[in-house]
């Protein structure tokens, strides 16, 4: 059994995944509403949002959308994606890219727990955690 994270974006998901592809690698797909079954019952200006977006590569998958609830798109504090590197040179990569425009919240550091970790906001809102288990 696996969970993924699903991510929500108004408008600038194609913006937001590329980013992520650009700071994670992997391969990235996009289906836009223009491209769906439900592209008929949508209004023009929503043709190019994207329906459906995955990223994957070898150790994770990411989707996303741009499809709001009527309630809009509410940001807090209750969802953090979680990235569990393969090494201190990975997570202090990954930290440094993802961080781009965005806010370094907690820089990465050996933690009381023994383990690398830090954490961050990216420039479209969402919460990093980022984590490295040295073994032996």
């Amino acid at each position: 059994m696996n969970i993924n994270c699903y991510l929500t974006f108004n408008g600038n998901c194609r913006q937001a995944m590329e980013f992520y592809k650009r700071c994670l690698g992997g391969k990235l797909h996009f289906q836009t509403i223009g491209e769906s079954p439900i592209a008929e019952k949508m209004p023009r200006k929503m043709k190019s949002y994207i329906l459906h977006a995955t990223l994957i590569n070898e150790h994770f998958v990411l989707m996303a959308s741009d499809m709001v609830s009527e309630k809009g798109l509410i940001k807090g504090n209750a969802v953090s994606l979680m990235l569990d590197c393969n090494s201190e040179s990975d997570i202090k990569k990954y930290y440094e890219r993802l961080s781009r425009g965005g806010e370094q919240t907690h820089p990465v550091e050996n933690t009381f727990w023994g383990t690398l970790f830090g954490d961050l906001t990216d420039k479209f809102g969402n919460h990093w955690l980022l984590h490295f288990e040295r073994k032996g």
